[in-house]
């Protein structure tokens, strides 16, 4: 059985010139995926001026995504769109949620949780956070949870040196447009997402006061904020599944 395309394949908006209208248009006429376009040129619905943008970006497109150069893609669509490449790279998939004690200094992370959708990986301030950086080297697209805001900024600052090539999907924003509101564990209830008994209920500011307990000696208390990271980066696998089922959805509908 052949393999559906990707919503990546069926993109255009990442050329010049090209908005969603002409892109819904295109959709709307047949012409879904790149290899569609290249097989009909003589039926497109664009201007002679939008041809000549749009061709050679569908041709390099296909070249660029079988090299799996995700960072081409990256600098293209425009940053709320990235969530339509998660199919294609989504062997290449990295979860990402910090923890901090409370401040905003660079010194002040505590816990970086990555999660590929099979393995953990969790750094710890004192055991092993320096190696961090290293758990992102294969990693072409970053999912987090108002990562925008807050995760990307921090590790920014903490991590002057790591380039940070990768897509990123903003569950936060993606959600938004779907019409869910609240923070994550609040749209985790709305969708039936359960939490272990051990992290149920706790928050953000729980994170914070777990460590401070840890470096007073409480050893347990790492292991309850390390569980709740653990179920912060492994939900959002279940959360994109479901967002780019809808958005997917709604994109090619609507």
């Amino acid at each position: 059985m052949q393999t559906p395309p990707s919503l990546l394949e069926c993109t255009y908006i990442h050329a010049q010139g090209i908005g969603r209208v002409t892109e819904k248009r295109l959709w709307d006429t047949g012409i879904r995926t790149w290899q569609d376009y290249l097989a009909d040129q003589k039926n497109l619905p664009l201007s002679s001026p939008q041809r000549a943008l749009l061709t050679p970006i569908v041709e390099e497109s296909i070249e660029r995504l079988a090299a799996e150069d995700f960072a081409w893609f990256r600098e293209r669509l425009p940053a709320g769109e990235h969530w339509r490449a998660v199919p294609s790279f989504g062997h290449r998939l990295a979860f990402l949620d910090i923890e901090t004690n409370g401040g905003m200094r660079p010194t002040d992370l505590t816990v970086v949780g990555v999660y590929d959708g099979c393995n953990l990986k969790q750094y710890v301030k004192g055991q092993n956070l320096e190696q961090f950086p290293e758990s992102l080297d294969e990693a072409a697209i970053i999912v987090t949870f108002f990562g925008t805001g807050f995760d990307i900024p921090f590790i920014r600052r903490a991590y002057p040196r790591l380039p940070l090539p990768q897509m990123h999907v903003d569950l936060c924003f993606v959600l938004k447009r779907l019409g869910f509101k609240g923070g994550l564990k609040s749209i985790e209830q709305q969708l039936g997402i359960e939490r272990q008994n051990a992290t149920r209920g706790l928050s953000g500011w729980d994170a914070v006061r777990l460590w401070r307990e840890y470096r007073a000696g409480h050893e347990k208390s790492l292991e309850i904020l390390l569980a709740y990271n653990a179920d912060d980066v492994r939900n959002m696998s279940d959360l994109l599944a479901e967002a780019y089922r809808r958005m997917s959805h709604h994109v090619l509908t609507e």
